[in-house]
């Protein structure tokens, strides 16, 4: 099995400023493990403000010029990162693995997927429009001009270390923004070998910078500080999200807040049973159920409700656990320690309070942060689980009697981002569409992202939308003309 580390070499596990791969400036180092393992895999720069600031110095040096470049060379670099991403998915796919824990197919499925982010924007670059009309009273024409806003700041999450810098990276190019893109300190390596390949692609120096560090809070922080950061896009929990969305509104910055959710998912009793398992089962488990948009949790209709319980806890049951990078594996690794720890918890919580475990429940022993596919019943409202996102592959499965039911409870909760019904009733999935509070649905399907379309919730999980028409619409403002023409 050939090393995933052999695609990123030393000098470019350093920080990516300007034109230059450089050490921090205090030469401060620290350590990514392979989460399997608890092994350390690769050390990386460990940068502090000052580095953060001379980013943010490439980055407001290159606007201009990356401004100023036609729309159709600007897509060129966007295609030619897709095609480059394409041609090297399995080694980028590989050092996913490594240093997330996905298992290697989930992990080819999201250089597909962040790929996929590149090309779309890449078309959408040279459709950036703006609008001439005739003033309603007449007199005057009114011009509408988008123009980029500015340098961007990227925070991005450990879960999908490709996929979600692909999805700020490509519509802020597009529209003609440069970036400074803080990786998650789990999972920096990703990131670096993105930015590795957008330079090796032709991607002006300044236009991509990355600035791996331990000391989010205090980099981060300092950039949003600074008047020439114009717009701030975060992926992760409500929580940071708040914190960061205060300290954005001193500079009065745009911003794009992806957060975190609490999905439901609804089977009626009218559903395709294959179907609907099917689906729960890429709801639930797709990248180990580390997703903001996962079922958290299963409503059933009664009368169905026996059948697919049986039925999708033999599906839980037989999903293989062990390294992401061993063939046959369904279910790698968890992120670290805390994860586990904070899952077993929530298990833990909801046994005590009356839930019974069909499936998993137990962390197994020996090196690693790993935690089996796990289905409880009877999980009784005030569980914990049933109030806070579970980010594992962890499923309770509780059971409904009525539409009304199901969607009061469906919406209890401070999060929006997306939900799930399965039924082949259409005025049913319509007045679920209707009356559900999410920013996403999945009608009789279980995976709903996709790069042409927009992502993003309501409520307390998020500002803004990624990906679709939209999403470069985010990385622009709009300046109106009033032209005197009698």
């Amino acid at each position: 099995m050939s090393d995933p580390m052999n695609v990123l070499a030393p000098e470019h596990r350093r920080l990516r400023i300007g034109d230059e791969w450089r050490d921090a400036a205090s030469g401060a180092t620290f350590a990514v493990e392979d989460p399997a393992t608890g092994k350390t895999i690769a050390e990386v720069a460990d940068a502090d403000v000052a580095d953060g600031l001379a980013a943010l110095d490439a980055a407001s040096g290159a606007m201009a010029e990356w401004a100023a470049t036609p729309p159709r060379r600007r897509s060129e670099f966007l295609t030619a990162t897709y095609r480059a991403l394409t041609e090297r998915s399995e080694e980028v796919a590989r050092l996913i693995t490594l240093e997330m824990g996905k298992p290697l197919a989930e992990a080819r499925g999201e250089v597909a997927y962040g790929a996929e982010f590149f090309r779309w924007f890449a078309e959408e670059a040279v459709r950036v429009e703006g609008r001439y009309s005739i003033a309603p009273a007449g007199g005057y024409r009114i011009l509408t001009v988008p123009k980029p806003v500015g340098p961007c700041v990227f925070v991005t999450p450990w879960n999908f270390p490709l996929a979600m810098g692909a999805r700020k990276i490509a519509p802020a190019l597009a529209a003609g923004c440069t970036t400074i893109t803080k990786p998650a300190g789990q999972t920096p390596l990703t990131m670096l070998l993105l930015a590795r390949i957008m330079e090796e692609v032709g991607v002006p120096p300044g236009v991509v910078n990355v600035v791996t560090t331990k000391r989010s809070g205090a980099v981060v922080s300092a950039l949003l500080a600074d008047s020439r950061t114009r717009k701030l896009s975060f992926t992760g929990s409500t929580e940071v999200g708040r914190v960061l969305l205060r300290q954005a509104s001193d500079n009065v910055l745009r911003t794009s807040m992806e957060l975190g959710g609490n999905a439901a998912l609804i089977v009626c009793a009218d559903a395709d049973l294959d179907v609907a398992i099917d689906g729960a089962m890429v709801a639930k488990m797709r990248n180990i159920g580390e997703s903001c948009i996962a079922a958290n949790r299963i409503y059933v209709e009664e009368p169905v409700r026996e059948e697919f319980t049986a039925r999708f806890a033999e599906r839980m049951g037989a999903l293989s656990v062990g390294h992401g990078l061993d063939d046959g594996v369904n279910v790698g690794a968890l992120i670290d320690e805390a994860s586990v720890t904070t899952i077993d918890g929530l298990v833990a919580d909801a046994v005590d309070r009356g839930a019974r475990v069909l499936v998993g429940g137990e962390r197994p022993d020996g090196p690693g942060h790993f935690y089996p596919p796990t289905v409880l019943v009877d999980v009784p409202e005030d569980a914990r689980m049933l109030q806070e996102e579970i980010f594992g592959p962890v499923a309770p499965i509780i059971s409904f009697t009525s539409d009304d039911e199901v969607m009061a409870k469906a919406n209890d909760t401070e999060h929006g981002l997306a939900g799930y019904v399965f039924t082949r009733d259409l005025q049913r999935a319509l007045r679920f569409a209707e009356g559900l509070d999410t920013g996403m649905l999945g009608i009789n399907r279980g995976l709903i992202s996709d790069p042409s379309a927009p992502f993003g919730g309501v409520k307390q999980s998020g500002i803004g939308k990624e990906g679709s028409h939209e999403g470069v619409l985010e990385y622009l403002d709009l300046t109106y003309v009033a032209i005197d023409l009698p």
